[in-house]
């Protein structure tokens, strides 16, 4: 079982080691973070229970007790590498586990969506990728209460496309105030191409301040076939036939 916390901060410092602690507390093995505290200068946040992988919108955080070999995969978000990070996450005998920390919006200079041009299929590793993060979409489908289908088109493909799993149960994730307007949204999404254990909202005495909500899920591993293991040293002699017998004689 791998135990996952994702959480967008609002780049706020307190609600940047709010999230970290609050991962230790629930001993979790990895920590998403999107819109973390921009650092400036040379000194910049760290705790001692994680070893984190920063980008400017994106943070994933890896509990050094963990017991999991970590691959960061840079080769899959060439040109957003700001907003995606790839990690390949395993334990010893277990089946390697792909999870995606995404901040997707439009960068308010160049008005693209980099994380959009990312090929996805090969991003999405068969058999066991998650892909979560603040997605910054409006639809339906995962928020049966919305009046709006916004910015979602490109994801309902990817989803489509790839045989995601949404693991959101249509709670909000995200509470906004806009000229004197209050409302609730879900746009914090987990998606995986695996069934998903068990998805929590941490709310009320669990929250950090930010408007979005403290999300934590657990996905489940496969153990490593033997075959995957399988090693033949000098001759297999029990597999072999008469015939193999035959043959080996006239050597």
């Amino acid at each position: 079982m791998i135990r996952v916390i994702q959480h967008n901060c609002a780049r706020s410092y307190e609600w940047t080691i709010a999230a970290l602690e609050m991962g230790v507390e629930h001993r979790a093995d990895v920590v998403c973070l999107q819109e973390p505290q921009r650092e400036r200068g040379v000194i910049g946040i760290s705790h001692s229970a994680y070893e984190i992988r920063k980008r400017k919108r994106v943070w994933t955080a890896i509990q050094k007790g963990s017991g999991l070999v970590v691959d960061e995969r840079t080769d899959l978000n060439r040109g957003a590498n700001d907003d995606v990070i790839a990690t390949d996450v395993r334990r010893r005998g277990e089946k390697i586990r792909r999870i995606v920390n995404i901040y997707d919006q439009k960068d308010a200079r160049s008005g693209e969506t980099p994380g959009r041009k990312l090929d996805w299929q090969r991003v999405i590793r068969q058999g066991g990728t998650v892909l979560a993060g603040d997605f910054n979409a409006h639809s339906k489908r995962w928020e049966p209460r919305s009046h709006v289908q916004r910015d979602a088109t490109f994801w309902d493909c990817v989803i489509d496309e790839n045989g995601l799993e949404i693991g959101n149960d249509g709670r909000p994730t995200d509470h906004w105030t806009r000229e004197y307007q209050e409302g609730k949204s879900v746009i914090n999404l987990m998606l995986a191409n695996r069934q998903m254990v068990r998805l929590t909202i941490l709310a009320n005495d669990h929250a950090t301040r930010s408007n979005h909500e403290v999300m934590e899920w657990e996905v489940g591993v496969d153990r490593q076939e033997e075959a995957d293991h399988e090693r033949v040293v000098g001759w297999n002699l029990a597999a072999m036939t008469e015939e193999d017998a035959e043959a080996a004689e006239k050597l």
